[in-house]
């Protein structure tokens, strides 16, 4: 019999610090003792005492079971005890955890894309370079056609080849089938390097 599938565990932000260090330490050994609080156990923490959910509402939102969920905060509060009685420096990193990430829309070739990682700021859209993005939010309402029409028009600069703006994909990645130059969307400024 094989043993059930790990869950992965969903954070929804990274701690805003990387531990915390003992002030006023009395023992006298040359080394430093660490514990190490992983990821889930402080998103476990954070959800239980600071915004005092109960442990079913922090399960649903760590995407794990409720049982899963109080093995998680027992262990994550063992850890902190022994880091307060014993004085030892408390370190969070690790585990098995996904960021639960914000997805983004570019206004200006209609990618849309996320942010993993949300440790780094997003300044750019990874697909066309713009800063011209906003916070998607799907609207059920909103049809898919909706999402995926557009009437921009892409256009060759040097021998004037027009072709309909291909949804997601930057003009400038989209090759004229005339003169093999790269295309250009109509009606906005670029600098003509031909």
């Amino acid at each position: 019999m094989s043993p059930r599938p790990f869950r992965l565990r969903k954070i929804s932000n990274p701690p805003s610090i990387s531990g915390f260090k003992p002030y006023g330490n009395k023992k006298k050994s040359g080394k430093d003792e660490n514990v190490f609080l992983h990821l889930e156990e402080y998103e476990a923490l954070r959800l239980c005492d600071f915004e005092m959910l109960n442990h079913h509402q922090a399960s649903v939102l760590m995407a794990v079971s409720r049982p899963t969920l109080t093995r998680i905060y027992s262990k994550a509060r063992q850890k902190i005890a022994e880091a307060f009685v014993q004085g030892k420096t408390i370190i969070i990193e690790g585990g098995k955890i996904y960021f639960d990430s914000e997805w983004y829309s570019c206004r200006s070739c209609g990618c849309f894309f996320n942010n993993p990682d949300k440790q780094e700021e997003i300044n750019e859209c990874p697909l066309c370079s713009s800063t011209n993005f906003y916070n998607y939010e799907p609207n059920e309402e909103e049809p898919v056609e909706s999402i995926s029409r557009c009437t921009d028009i892409c256009t060759c600069l040097s021998c004037g080849f027009e072709k309909p703006h291909s949804f997601g994909c930057p003009c400038r990645y989209e090759i004229c089938p005339v003169c093999g130059k790269n295309l250009v969307r109509k009606g906005t400024l670029h600098i003509n390097s031909y």
